[in-house]
């Protein structure tokens, strides 16, 4: 049985990528409960749609169901954007429906939303949704200025709630205003003592397709 949670140090770094790319190279089945910023009518392109294409899933309404339940309009922190709809998120709810996919899958991921800080609902963060499920994390994060500060200060987070961080990607951000990329992932595996793969940013329809090998 393997398991894991991917979760990040923020938003729009490349959680969705590596949970594709995972599914394409290893066959885990991908589960991510929890999107923000989407409605029925707007999933092409979306995180959901990502991982229906890695997993072979058709693109319909049912697809959407499956992999990504709890869905809300505004592209905001959850408990932000359920309150724009009048809503609350039912923390346990999130969490029976992650058992159950963890049940029914025993080679799975559980993608987060946003960072391992993001809030969901009262008190409750992505890092306590982590640490309910029981779950090793994989650690996604970005080359940016500031990485490794941000990198580290999660990590060590995670290690205080007892979490364990198995492997961390480092996805190359866009633009050419950042430190080395080969030298930024390789501060980071001296840093964090980690397994760390560099995952340099493609273009195409498609990239997760065309990822370095992930695990091996």
């Amino acid at each position: 049985m393997t398991q894991y949670f991917i979760t990040s140090t923020g938003t729009e770094i490349g959680k969705t990528l590596i949970t594709a790319g995972l599914a394409h190279q290893y066959g885990f089945k991908a589960f991510k409960p929890l999107i923000s910023g989407v409605t029925d009518t707007t999933m092409a392109g979306s995180d959901t749609e990502i991982l229906a294409h890695a997993q072979k899933m058709p693109a319909t309404l049912e697809s959407w169901n499956s992999l990504s339940p709890l869905r809300f309009k505004a592209a905001l922190a959850p408990s932000m954007a359920a309150k724009l709809e009048g809503k609350t998120l039912n923390y346990d709810h999130l969490l029976d429906l992650c058992k159950g996919w963890l049940q029914s899958h025993p080679n799975c991921l559980i993608e987060g939303v946003g960072g391992s800080f993001v809030p969901l609902v009262d008190d409750k963060l992505v890092i306590n949704w982590i640490k309910d499920l029981n779950l090793p994390s994989m650690m996604v994060i970005g080359s940016y200025l500031g990485t490794i500060s941000h990198t580290l200060a999660t990590l060590e987070a995670s290690l205080n709630r007892g979490i364990t961080t198995t492997r961390i990607f480092v996805s190359e951000s866009a633009g050419d205003d950042h430190p080395d990329f080969r030298d930024t992932c390789a501060e980071i595996a001296r840093l964090t003592k980690l397994p760390v793969v560099a995952v340099p940013r493609l273009s195409g329809d498609h990239p997760w397709q065309n990822l370095p090998p992930l695990m091996d």
